[in-house]
């Protein structure tokens, strides 16, 4: 059986990703939910593995 790969990530992307868990504290397995992503990628975002100069998103949520 084949897997199911996650959508790429953007750095647009990375910048909500990280304002939803550092400002509105959701946990990674929820913002992976809404992005559609696997929470693994959202882990390294917030490691700072992917995209570590890109700074959270100012302002509301895009969807």
């Amino acid at each position: 059986m084949k897997r199911k790969s996650s959508k790429p990530v953007t750095s647009e992307m990375a910048a909500h990703v990280r304002y939803l868990i550092k400002t509105k504290g959701l946990y990674q397995h929820q913002v992976a939910a809404l992005f559609g992503v696997n929470q693994g990628r959202v882990s390294e975002i917030m490691q700072g593995k992917r995209f570590p100069d890109v700074p959270p998103a100012q302002g509301s949520f895009p969807f």
